[in-house]
């Protein structure tokens, strides 16, 4: 393994705290599946980690450090997900839209992070890290699917597709923590509504 890692030019070190953070969020996303994140110490992680405390404080740095880790790692999961719903339905747009948002409520309906910020313990500390001090995941996925809507329709201009991706990502956060429906209907409704704005950007 060291003399592969090497000779692909990855340090050894580097790979193991790579494979440590992961350990250490998906002990994170296993602990929310049965508890609010008050009751998620950074003892109880590196417990269900197999690993130190110490080693997860030197990972993170604080508690607040892994909750905003964890959240950007699952952002990324999710929009891993609507980037394939996006290019499969590339000719059609607004299907396009209503696929990528589906995909996504139904993926969030049951992941322990929304489950977390829903809860009526302990998501006065997670909620904001997603909403009002959620900078860092709201820039990451405002930014990633405006990228994404540009790169799949080149004739969308950036100051299309800001404010449509803005948009998408608040009410896929909005919908996902507070349901309002199924997520096709959800997703459907979400398409018809932003329908024209992103006819008029690709057209």
């Amino acid at each position: 393994m060291n003399a592969t890692s090497e000779a692909r030019g990855v340090p050894v070190a580097s790979l193991t705290r790579g494979l440590v953070r992961d350990r250490v969020l998906d002990a994170v996303g296993e602990l929310l599946g049965h508890r609010p994140w008050a009751q998620v110490t950074m003892s109880k992680v590196a417990e269900a980690a197999g690993v130190s405390r110490q080693t997860v404080y030197n990972a993170f740095g604080s508690r607040v450090q892994l909750a905003q880790s964890y959240l950007g790692r699952e952002a990324d999961r999710f929009l891993a997900a609507v980037d394939v719903a996006v290019t499969e339905h590339a000719s059609e747009p607004r299907r396009a839209l209503a696929a990528a948002l589906e995909i996504f409520l139904l993926a969030a309906r049951e992941h322990p992070l929304v489950r977390a910020i829903t809860s009526t313990e302990g998501s006065e500390e997670l909620l904001p890290l997603v909403t009002t001090r959620g900078g860092p995941v709201l820039s990451r996925a405002t930014g990633h699917l405006a990228e994404l809507l540009i790169r799949t329709w080149p004739q969308m201009s950036p100051a299309q597709a800001g404010p449509v991706a803005d948009t998408l990502t608040r009410l896929a956060i909005s919908y996902a923590a507070l349901p309002a429906g199924e997520p096709a209907e959800t997703a459907a409704l979400i398409a018809r509504i932003l329908g024209p704005s992103i006819d008029e950007a690709v057209k």
